[in-house]
């Protein structure tokens, strides 16, 4: 066996054994949340929604003037801003790790999938030419006996040829 097919043996096995393992446990809360807030931050929805609540913010401070409760420089507002994405940003990033470590797992089995496709193919391609290598051979002997009758039915002494 050559370190080829045993790699590719090797891989095939630990596939199995993964195929027969049971599956993986649903996410942890904090896996939902983080993806559900990754999804509800990253829509249009909620782009459209800040942004219309922005608008009113500065409006409503800007129409009632100084005695509003955030005045021009809309300090209160840039706080709450600061803070929604020092808190939205790491959120984003859990759920972006997961995820990632989610397509490593569909990737190495991609590959794994792909690697007995390629060992099954290659033992098919040994298959076909094992069948070639044998008809080649019925063929020579065929070709070999029809040679010999022809050379004993052209000989001079041959039976029937005078």
């Amino acid at each position: 066996m050559t370190a080829q097919q045993d790699h590719v043996a090797r891989t095939v096995a630990r596939a199995r054994q993964r195929r027969r393992a049971k599956p993986s446990d649903p996410p942890a809360l904090g896996a939902r949340l983080s993806d559900g807030v990754a999804a509800l931050v990253g829509s249009w929805r909620f782009i459209l929604v800040q942004s219309v609540l922005l608008v009113s913010w500065i409006v409503g401070n800007a129409i009632i003037g100084g005695s509003a409760w955030d005045p021009y420089p809309f300090i209160l507002l840039n706080l709450m801003l600061s803070f929604q994405a020092a808190y939205t940003a790491p959120i984003i990033m859990m759920s972006q790790n997961r995820q990632s470590e989610v397509d490593r797992r569909r990737a190495l089995a991609d590959y794994q999938v792909n690697l007995r496709a390629e060992a099954d193919i290659t033992l098919l391609h040994q298959k076909i030419d094992l069948l070639r290598e044998q008809q080649m051979l019925e063929l020579t002997t065929m070709l070999r006996e029809a040679l010999r009758r022809i050379d004993r039915l052209e000989a001079p002494d041959a039976p029937g040829l005078t």
